[in-house]
């Protein structure tokens, strides 16, 4: 196990790359790449920043087009530009570096219906080879061959890879090898033919992927359904593995058919499995044509967004910033609401971003939510309150739903996510308090935020939760019979003093805490790290806090301490159990924990 530095040190202040999205091409500086060549959307109007490609433009123009994008996007951490890159069906002798906001698909039925003989890479090169503020970037529904057969794709949180195939081996840390730290990723639905290199990530998650190996583990590595998983062997080396995954429904894609006309796909709900949906042939599951969906653009009123969304029409909506002062309702069930180039939702007026009614089948897919004025409540909602009504047939499913306080705007929230509906499926979330960013959109008093996820529903299973840095509890999980497939997360780095940072007599907040009336809940692979960065002696009593009752069960849980002499710590694992970690760098494992009894 190699020891790693701080996950994420501070965001040097390199200036935001001047770049200007015009009004039929994309400027960088004094070159232009003109989008106008891209396919034409039939049917359907994507807006200027969803970029469609088809072989006969030719390698040397996309090329053109992608490299200018990645221009833009490089080392815009906190700018407004999104953009989407869409491939038709066939073959590209393409090299495309992806930056942030950057989304890169395949439009075809298959993942092998799009070849990109080259490199889809996510490397941290405009930072020093530090990947861990690699954030806001995805992949999905393509192949990539590699010309040396090795794929990079180094990144932090809010970047995921799914349904994609590597033809050859893959590697999750930057340039080169032994360079710099990476941490936090996702994987799913996907191939990779050769071998997976962890390199410096300290924690990973994969689900229902085929790997030919894997190699490498830092603090906890996550497999579920996953074929060609290492064993389990938490903590020596952490590994963490669940054999099948219980329940899941594939992330929905957009396609295009032979004859040009696009829809949306929707997988399957799928129980006990390992592997991809695509293996033996198509994904089972249902199209949606685009044309009975409302495509929104930025500017788009929520007024005309509900009118559409009453009717009947499913949403999807185009890259960019939507500034929204009221609420996004979804009432009907089965409705989609998925996003391209990362969404993003601001909310300016402490208004409720989207709240999904209590009903069966709902996505919401592709979306940052993003507090913009100085108090929201709730920016997402999915349920009514506590109800008795299941969804166990189809449930309504959250994929890469992202959240944000402060870093590129001043904003407060109470509760980033709130889940009340029974049996949701969160599949990647990453909430985020922001440890850095502009200036004036950090600070204890600047960005305050309570908690990121509040389950008060029953029989709701998330993979991939991430939650950093709020003041208060980070995760309340109320609802019984919970299950999280892993777990990461930091606490607030900026806590300016111990009295400011207490819940009553206790030292600090748990980030994970079980409420005290639950019977049921289970969670694997988890871990949480502190980085008092004040140098003020913070302490928290607890990293997790459970109800010591046989049917709450956590398994393969650690704790990391990154700070200095005098930073301070977390003093137990769980509840009153495990060693403490302060004053220096030190990582705590425990096996597992429930009714008190902890293995380490």
């Amino acid at each position: 196990m190699s020891v790693i530095p701080t996950r994420r040190s501070v965001l040097r202040g390199a200036a935001v790359a001047a770049a200007v999205p015009l009004a039929g091409g994309i400027a960088t500086g004094s070159a232009f790449a003109s989008p106008s060549h891209a396919h034409p959307h039939k049917g359907a109007d994507l807006g200027p920043n969803v970029l469609v490609f088809d072989p006969s433009m030719g390698d040397a123009a996309i090329q053109a087009q992608c490299d200018a994008v990645f221009a833009i996007q490089e080392s815009n951490q906190f700018g407004d530009e999104r953009y989407a890159l869409a491939f038709m069906p066939g073959t590209y002798n393409v090299d495309i570096n992806v930056g942030f906001y950057t989304h890169v698909l395949g439009l075809g039925d298959s993942p092998d219906d799009v070849l990109i003989n080259g490199h889809v890479t996510v490397d941290a090169q405009w930072f020093d080879g530090n990947g861990t503020q690699d954030f806001w970037r995805a992949a999905e529904n393509l192949s990539i061959a590699p010309p040396d057969g090795l794929e990079r794709w180094a990144v932090a949180q809010a970047g995921p890879m799914r349904r994609v195939h590597v033809k050859g081996d893959m590697i999750l840390m930057p340039s080169p090898p032994g360079n710099g730290w990476s941490s936090g990723g996702f994987l799913a639905d996907s191939v990779v033919d050769g071998q997976v290199n962890s390199g410096s990530q300290q924690q990973w998650l994969s689900r229902n992927d085929t790997f030919g190996s894997w190699t490498g583990a830092n603090w906890n590595m996550v497999f579920v359904g996953v074929q060609g998983a290492p064993a389990q062997s938490f903590p020596t080396p952490p590994m963490t593995t669940v054999d099948r995954t219980p329940v899941v429904r594939e992330k929905p894609y957009l396609t295009v058919d032979r004859h040009g006309d696009y829809q949306v796909f929707v997988p399957a709900l799928h129980r006990s499995s390992t592997g991809t949906t695509w293996a033996h042939g198509r994904t089972a599951g249902h199209g949606i044509a685009l044309s009975r969906f409302f495509v929104a653009k930025p500017g788009d009123s929520v007024a005309d967004i509900n009118r559409a969304l009453s009717r009947g029409q499913h949403l999807l909506f185009t890259p960019g910033i939507y500034n929204l002062s009221s609420t996004i309702r979804v009432t009907r069930p089965g409705t989609v609401v998925l996003g391209l180039g990362y969404t993003t939702l601001r909310s300016t007026h402490g208004n409720t971003l989207i709240e999904v009614a209590d009903v069966s089948g709902v996505t919401v897919a592709g979306v940052l939510v993003e507090a913009a004025s100085k108090h929201t409540p709730v920016l997402l909602k999915v349920g009514e309150g506590r109800s008795r009504r299941r969804h166990t047939e189809d449930p309504t499913v959250l994929y890469d739903v992202f959240a944000r306080i402060g870093g590129a705007v001043a904003g407060g929230a109470g509760i980033s996510l709130q889940i009340d509906s029974n049996d949701v499926i969160c599949d990647h979330l990453w909430l985020w308090r922001a440890d850095h960013g502009l200036d004036g959109t950090v600070g204890w008093t600047v960005n305050p935020a309570d908690t990121g996820i509040v389950v008060n529903g029953d029989h709701v299973t998330a993979y991939g939760l991430f939650v950093e840095h709020y003041q208060k509890y980070e995760v309340i999980w109320n609802g019984e019979h919970g299950r999280t497939y892993f777990f990461q997360n930091e606490n607030p780095y900026d806590v300016p003093t111990q009295s400011a940072w207490v819940n009553g007599s206790t030292k600090g907040y748990a980030a994970y805490k079980v409420g005290a009336h639950v019977r049921d809940h289970q969670a694997w692979g988890l871990g949480s790290y502190c980085f008092f960065n004040l140098n003020a002696d913070i302490y928290t009593d607890a990293t997790y806090e459970v109800p010591d009752t046989p049917g709450v069960v956590f398994t393969d849980l650690m704790t990391v301490c990154l700070n200095g002499a005098g930073g301070g710590g977390m003093l137990h694992c769980i509840n009153n159990s495990g060693d403490p970690v302060q004053n220096g760098f030190a990582v705590f494992n425990m096996k597992s924990y429930s009714n008190g009894v902890a293995v380490v």
